[in-house]
């Protein structure tokens, strides 16, 4: 399974929602301290591009001198229509600064310094230290995943839906409620399929080994929908 620290790292590092949290700016609306990109450095910091006017880059400027302690919280939502969206959050705390001379104009780039991050999602809810954060590597298949499940969703819903043989005694419970299949989550460990009716549970399929590609993945999935088959 993906460590926390990659899994931190990959919500930070990709397009979720996300919200910079500041002392002192709990009155300002949310839209206004939601950053309009961000990207993270080859020392795990965090930059976060705002427009020059807002909130929280006033309140970098005026604590350039010592920084400021704020927080990244990004919010991780399932990109195919399934109950219970939002698949998980991440945090990341560090000190915040204003960055000069990386800027478009009416843009302002402010840097996070990445401290103690946390994540709380469909693995469960762990700690990670600042330094297993910088280390880690978001997931190779983060950048297509949106894509990769709703096309599974799309085009491949009985094959999805399939994989419940796979479940031993919880397939015959799934099938005689008339189940759904959703696939609600995909790394290069293997796929999270939500099944949903009368109950709704999380199933997850294990590929052989870890896939580093898309042409990886699917041989992956191919071996999969086959043991379904048989």
């Amino acid at each position: 399974m993906p460590s926390a620290a990659e899994r931190t790292r990959t919500l930070v590092q990709g397009t979720c929602s996300a919200v910079l949290l500041i002392p002192g700016l709990e009155a300002a609306g949310p839209h206004q301290l939601m950053p309009d990109s961000r990207h993270i450095g080859p020392d795990g910091e965090v930059f976060l591009v705002f427009p020059a006017g807002s909130p929280a880059v006033r309140a970098a400027t005026h604590a350039q001198d010592d920084g400021l302690t704020a927080v990244l919280e990004v919010t991780d939502v399932a990109p195919v229509s399934v109950p219970h969206r939002i698949r998980g959050r991440a945090r990341v705390t560090g000190r915040l600064t204003r960055e000069p001379g990386r800027a478009d104009p009416g843009r302002t780039v402010l840097r996070l310094e990445a401290g103690e991050a946390w994540v709380d999602d469909l693995w469960g809810t762990e700690g990670v230290e600042p330094e297993e954060f910088v280390a880690a590597e978001p997931d190779p298949l983060a950048e297509h995943e949106a894509e990769l499940l709703q096309h599974l969703h799309a085009a491949h819903g009985a094959e999805v839906r399939s994989l419940r043989a796979l479940l031993g005694e919880r397939s015959d419970a799934s099938a005689s409620a008339g189940t759904t299949a959703v696939p609600v989550a995909l790394d290069r460990f293997g796929l999270r399929v939500r099944f949903t009716g009368v109950t709704c549970f999380d199933a997850r399929f294990d590929f052989p080994e870890p896939v580093r590609d898309i042409r990886e993945l699917r041989r992956a999935m191919h071996t999969l929908f086959d043991a379904a088959a048989r």
